[in-house]
């Protein structure tokens, strides 16, 4: 965004606000807060969290274009995950006796893809909203999610007399799961003040997605969430140089079918880009994850069970028109590492987002006039 975002001479304010509003496409894809996953995700219960780690990206907090737009997400992603993990799904399946005492180390492992899709409508106010400026959001997810679990679970068992009892079982099973999601809705307000841009948000899960609590693999995660949090985005369309960081916090409320409820998670979802034209950004992406409370409830076999993860990876971005709306383009991925109770693996992410052009300048590969 260097030359192309400069002051062009003789023009008035309005290239100013047009520039800003149509970044907010940007904003909207590469930040979308989707917070659903399935049981291949991992964390909490069975390693499984709501939130999705790397859900909020870089233009987080920028304002966006009043008006409808909707957002296009394909998600992939390859997990795998060893003794600890591998233990929590075998409690929850039922298939550890009640009476046996676990060794230590087992030799089991789980491993897990995901083929994902999300859809998210938004509505941005024009009216303000606390001075700032208030978006809703609806977000759908449908694909297929395979899960395998191997190996050897070993311990003893106690008898009815106290007496001891050697107990070894080797399980080698998988199974895959169809269908539709949670539903996600959220709401959110945006403010600008410059090259600073502020945001919060508030959203939660409605448990109503492919969910079993015998299954290893689901796509719903079988119980409800309440997530909130806000971030920060330094945007310098003169340079274009950008960052942003959102931090949020879920509760967890208990699964009622296994009795079950998670900590409070706290997540961190940053995002580093340099526009190198109007049209075209390259950065970098991350997340950190962390289980702050221990889980609970009489269900709960496996104790604390508190989940952390860290990723990061690259990231491309491009605007273009698509008929009278605009159009971006947005590819990601993240290499995860420092997991504990929680598979780690990899991800990527393609998005494909329209939303309204600026009023008075329909979308255009034209550099865009910015100043401050």
């Amino acid at each position: 965004m260097t030359g192309s975002i400069a002051l062009a001479v003789g023009q008035s304010e309005r290239p100013r606000s047009a520039s800003r509003r149509r970044l907010g496409v940007a904003a909207f894809v590469m930040a979308p807060s989707i917070m659903f996953f399935s049981h291949c995700a991992l964390a909490d219960e069975n390693g499984v969290s709501f939130w999705v780690p790397g859900f909020f990206g870089s233009l987080a907090a920028t304002p966006q274009q009043p008006g409808w737009s909707l957002a296009n997400i394909y998600y992939h992603t390859s997990v795998s995950a060893g003794a600890d993990v591998a233990r929590a799904r075998e409690f929850s399946l039922g298939r550890v006796p009640a009476n046996l005492t676990v060794n230590a180390n087992l030799n089991l492992s789980v491993n897990a893809t995901g083929n994902l899709g999300f859809v998210i409508p938004t509505y941005v106010f024009e009216t303000p909203v606390l001075g700032g400026q208030a978006s809703v959001s609806l977000i759908g997810a449908y694909g297929v999610v395979g899960t395998s679990l191997a190996g050897t679970l070993s311990g003893v068992l106690t008898g009815p007399f106290g007496n001891s009892v050697p107990f070894a079982r080797s399980d080698t099973i998988s199974d895959t799961t169809w269908g539709f999601g949670d539903l996600i809705p959220q709401f959110a307000l945006r403010w600008n003040a410059g090259v600073h841009n502020y945001m919060t948000y508030i959203t939660g899960d409605i448990p109503v997605g492919a969910y079993q609590s015998d299954r290893l693999s689901n796509i719903g995660i079988g119980h409800g969430a309440i997530d909130a949090g806000g971030g920060y985005t330094y945007f310098n369309p003169q340079t274009g140089h950008e960052f942003s960081g959102v931090l949020g916090f879920t509760y967890n409320t208990k699964n009622t079918t296994t009795q079950y409820q998670s900590g409070v998670d706290m997540h961190f979802d940053w995002g580093a880009s340099q526009f190198l034209s109007k049209q075209v950004m390259v950065g970098l992406v991350g997340y950190v994850y962390k289980e702050l409370g221990c889980d609970s409830g009489s269900g709960d076999r496996v104790g604390c069970f508190q989940s952390q993860v860290v990723g990061v990876g690259p990231q491309v971005g491009f605007l273009f028109p698509v008929g009278d709306m605009q159009g971006y383009l947005n590819l990601k991925a993240y290499g995860e590492f420092a997991a504990e109770n929680r598979p780690r693996g990899w991800n990527t992410w393609v998005t494909f987002a329209i939303s309204p052009p600026t009023p008075g300048a329909p979308p255009t590969t034209k550099p865009i006039v910015r100043k401050y």
